[in-house]
C-alpha cells in the first residue's frame, strides 16, 4: 500500500471511531447537506458559531463572540475529537461554516470534516511538485460555494464546499524560483488577496500582494513589497539596482477595512539580512538615496480594488537580524489623547506594541513588552526608532541582540477582546549571540539569511521564557503577565465568556481568566507542541474549542534553551476539539 493510501486508511479510521463514540452508533444527518453560500454579508458579520477566516472577522481580532464556556465551567472542558492528520509541518487554522470543519494537511490533502463528530465528508489531494517541501498553510479562505487555498507551489485553487471538487486553479508563480505561500488568502470585497513569500532564495525584486477574481483566479492587480523607481521610496535602497534587492516577503494574510476598502498587510525584512552583505551598509553618501530598504518591515494600506498603495508606514528601517514586522494587523477604534481615532494595532518581533491611524498613517503611540536592547529609543511624534549600534551584525564579529531572530512576539498572532478591552499577547523571552555567514571570494548570493543565531537565555534570567501578556489598549498598561519555563507557542483566543485560551510548546491547551490572568484549565499533555491558531465554533448549540498539535515552527527551535521539553520524533499532526460535557 503506498503512503497516501495508507494514510488515507488511518484517516478513515480515525474518522469512524471519533464519529461512533460522538454519536452512540446513532446515525447523523451530514451538515454538508445543510450548507449555505458564504456571502459578504457574512463575512461583515459572521455567524457567531461560524469561523470563516483567519482571525474570524476582517479586524484580525481573533475574538470568539460564544461564551457557553466561560469562567465558572471552563474547568470541566473535556476532549470531544481528534482527527489525525498526515505528516509535515503545518499551522493551519480551521475554518468551520454550517457544522462543517475544513482542514488542510501538511501534504495538500484538503478535508472537509462533521465539526460536531470529527467524521470525514469529502477529501481533495492537490498534487505538490517533487521538488516542493510538503508544508500546510496557516489559513484559507470560504467565499460563496469555494473554499480558497494557497500551495507551497506558488498556486491559488478553489474547491466547491459542498462537494471538494476543483472549480478553477491559478498559478500565481514560478515555484522554480522559490516563490511560495506560507499564509492563504482573504477574501475582501469579492477579490481574493493573497500575500507572496520565499523571495529570500535570491530572487531578484522581492516579493508581492496579489489581487484575484473570485470566479476565475485571474490576476486583477500586484503591489510589490520592494519599492522601485525614481522616487523617494524606490530610492530607499543605498543606490542597490533592483536586480540585488532581496526579501520583502508576505508571511501572513491581511486584515480589511470596509469602510476605506483598504487591506493593511505586513511586509518581511530585507535578504540576505547582513546589512553589509545586501548592500545597505555602509550608507550611501548621496543626499537622495536612503537605506532604509522599503517596503520591508512596513505596514502597506492597499485599495482592495484597484491595488493603489494608499500609504505605508515603516516599523523598522534596514534590519539586519530577522526582526521583521510581517504579522498580524488589528483594527480598534481607540482613544488616543482624548480623541477616538481608527487604529491598526501590530506587533512586530521585537515585542514593541505599535499603534498607527488606519486612515492616515500617522503613528499613534508604542509600548514595550519583552526585554530587547535593539531599539535605544523611539520619537513620541513618529515613531521613528533609534537602533543601537552594538546589536548590528558585522563581518568577523559576533553580537548580543535581545531578543533572538524568531522574535519575544512571532507568527502567533495576537488577539483582541471588546469585553475587557485588552490585547492578549504570546511572547517569549530570549537573546542570541548573532554571527554573519560571509559570501565567499566570487560566490553569488542564492538565498538565505546568511547568519548564525545561537540563542540563549535573557541575562540575569529566572529561566522562564514562556509569557502571555494582558495589556489594556485604551492607555497601554498591562493587565497582567503570565511567565512559565515552556515556550508559548501558538496564538491566543479570548472569548465573551471570559476565557483566553493558548498553547505551549510542552503539549498544554491552558484556559485563562480574562481579566486576572488565573489558570482556570489545563488539557494535560497532548500529542504535540501546539504551534498554530485555536479557533471557537459553535454546532447544534454546543461550543467547541478547537487547535492543532503539530511540531517544527520556528519557536520549536527553542528546544535549545529548555531542553528538558521532549517531543515526538515523529511529528504527530493532530486536530483537538474540547467541548463541555452533556
Amino acid at each position: 500500500m503506498n503512503n497516501y493510501l495508507a494514510q488515507k486508511s488511518l484517516l478513515a479510521a480515525t474518522s469512524l471511531a471519533a464519529g461512533l463514540l460522538a454519536t452512540g452508533l446513532v446515525a447523523q444527518e451530514n451538515p454538508i447537506d445543510n450548507i449555505t453560500p458564504v456571502t459578504d454579508e457574512m463575512l461583515l458579520n459572521p455567524p457567531d458559531g461560524d469561523w470563516l477566516m483567519w482571525r474570524r472577522t476582517y479586524d484580525g481580532w481573533g475574538y470568539s463572540p460564544l461564551d457557553q464556556i466561560n469562567k465558572s465551567n471552563v474547568g470541566d472542558l473535556k476532549l470531544a475529537w481528534a482527527w489525525a492528520m498526515t505528516p509535515g509541518r503545518t499551522q493551519q487554522t480551521p475554518l468551520v461554516h454550517d457544522g462543517v470543519m475544513f482542514v488542510q494537511n501538511a501534504d495538500h490533502v484538503i478535508q472537509a470534516l462533521n465539526a460536531a463528530t470529527g467524521d470525514l465528508i469529502w477529501e481533495y489531494e492537490y498534487e505538490l511538485p517533487d521538488d516542493v517541501r510538503a508544508r500546510g498553510e496557516r489559513n484559507k479562505a470560504i467565499y460563496e460555494d469555494k473554499l480558497i487555498v494557497a500551495t507551497r507551489d506558488a498556486h491559488l485553487i478553489a474547491l466547491d464546499t459542498k462537494t471538494g471538487q476543483l472549480i478553477w486553479d491559478k498559478q500565481v508563480a514560478n515555484h522554480n524560483f522559490g516563490y511560495s505561500f506560507s499564509a492563504g488568502p482573504i477574501v475582501a470585497d469579492g477579490v481574493v488577496v493573497q500575500g507572496m513569500t520565499g523571495c529570500g532564495r535570491g530572487q531578484p525584486g522581492g516579493c508581492f500582494f496579489t489581487g484575484h477574481d473570485v470566479n476565475t483566479g485571474a490576476e486583477i492587480w500586484r503591489v510589490n513589497t520592494i519599492a522601485r523607481g525614481d522616487t523617494p521610496e524606490g530610492n530607499s535602497w543605498n543606490g542597490i539596482p533592483l536586480e540585488s534587492r532581496h526579501g520583502a516577503s508576505a508571511w501572513l494574510a491581511a486584515s480589511y477595512d470596509p469602510e476605506q476598502k483598504l487591506v493593511f498587510a505586513g511586509v518581511g525584512q530585507p535578504y540576505p539580512w547582513i546589512s553589509e552583505m545586501n548592500g545597505l551598509l555602509p550608507k550611501s553618501s548621496d543626499p537622495n538615496v536612503t537605506n532604509d530598504a522599503l517596503y520591508t518591515n512596513s505596514t502597506l494600506a492597499i485599495d482592495v480594488n484597484s491595488g493603489e498603495l494608499k500609504w505605508y508606514f515603516q516599523h523598522l528601517p534596514s534590519d539586519s537580524l530577522d526582526l521583521d514586522y510581517a504579522f498580524e494587523r488589528l483594527l480598534i477604534d481607540l482613544p488616543v489623547n482624548g480623541q477616538e481615532r481608527k487604529t491598526v494595532v501590530t506587533v512586530g518581533k521585537i515585542g514593541i506594541i505599535e499603534a498607527i491611524d488606519r486612515v492616515t498613517g500617522e503613528w499613534l503611540w508604542g509600548v514595550e513588552t519583552v526585554p530587547q536592547n535593539v531599539v535605544l529609543s523611539i520619537d513620541p511624534e513618529t515613531g521613528q526608532k533609534e537602533i543601537n549600534p552594538e546589536v548590528v551584525p558585522r563581518i568577523g564579529e559576533t553580537t548580543f541582540n535581545c531578543p533572538a531572530d524568531p522574535g519575544g512576539k512571532s507568527w502567533q498572532a495576537t488577539a483582541y477582546s471588546p469585553r475587557t478591552g485588552g490585547l492578549y499577547l504570546p511572547l517569549v523571552e530570549f537573546c542570541s549571540n548573532t554571527t554573519p555567514n560571509p559570501l565567499d571570494p566570487g560566490e553569488v548570493y542564492t538565498g538565505g539569511g546568511r547568519a548564525t543565531f545561537a540563542r540563549v537565555p535573557v541575562p540575569d534570567s529566572d529561566g522562564n521564557v514562556g509569557r502571555v501578556d494582558a495589556v489594556n489598549l485604551s492607555d497601554q498598561s498591562t493587565m497582567w503577565s503570565y511567565r512559565q519555563r515552556a515556550p508559548v507557542t501558538s496564538s491566543t483566543l479570548p472569548t465573551a465568556g471570559g476565557v483566553v485560551f493558548v498553547g505551549t510548546l510542552d503539549r498544554k491547551f491552558i484556559a485563562f481568566d480574562d481579566e486576572t490572568g488565573e489558570i482556570l484549565w489545563s488539557s494535560g499533555k497532548l500529542s504535540s507542541s501546539l504551534e498554530s491558531f485555536p479557533v471557537s465554533y459553535m454546532v447544534d448549540g454546543k461550543q467547541y474549542v478547537a487547535i492543532t498539535a503539530n511540531f517544527a515552527s520556528g519557536l520549536g527551535r527553542l528546544r535549545q534553551i529548555t531542553p528538558e521539553v521532549k517531543l515526538p520524533a515523529n511529528d504527530p499532526i493532530t486536530v483537538y476539539v474540547f467541548a463541555l460535557p452533556g
